[in-house]
């Protein structure tokens, strides 16, 4: 891992973003988190190494429509953006490893679902603020680019 010039820690390795990274970059109430945001996703498209998954693009449809009051048009259109990122699509093989991870490390089934799927896309590092900075769950470092 790497820090850039604000201190965010980044890394060389192919990495997943969860879904509040893509909702913080619509964030107008906090403009720190919506700008480490935007460069977590930029990189994500400059470097190729960013990833998604189905899952994340539905949470994110959800959250920015509602919490953000993003125009669903909008939404859509950034979405189809985001589906440009290599995208997993989570399938019964990923769920039911979601289930184990759930059971083993007591996870909420939904950031277990993420873990699993960040690491059958062979990410290295999961950028979320939903679970514990430096923790490494099933392979995959847990890393908070907003704290």
């Amino acid at each position: 891992m790497e820090r850039d010039g604000r201190g965010t820690r980044y890394t060389r390795d192919r990495f997943f973003l969860d879904t509040n990274v893509l909702v913080y970059a619509n964030d107008r109430s906090s403009p720190a988190k919506k700008q480490a945001a935007r460069r977590l996703i930029s990189m994500a498209f400059e470097s190729r190494r960013g990833c998604i998954s189905t899952q994340v693009l539905q949470e994110f449809f959800v959250a920015v429509t509602t919490k953000a009051s993003v125009p669903a048009r909008n939404a859509r259109d950034q979405i189809v953006e985001l589906a440009r990122l290599d995208t997993v699509i989570v399938d019964p093989e990923i769920v039911l490893g979601a289930v184990d991870l759930h059971l083993i490390h007591r996870l909420s089934f939904w950031d277990a679902l993420i873990v699993r799927t960040a690491r059958a896309a062979g990410c290295r590092v999961l950028y979320t603020e939903d679970l514990q900075d430096g923790r490494v769950i099933d392979g995959v470092l847990v890393s908070n680019p907003f704290g």
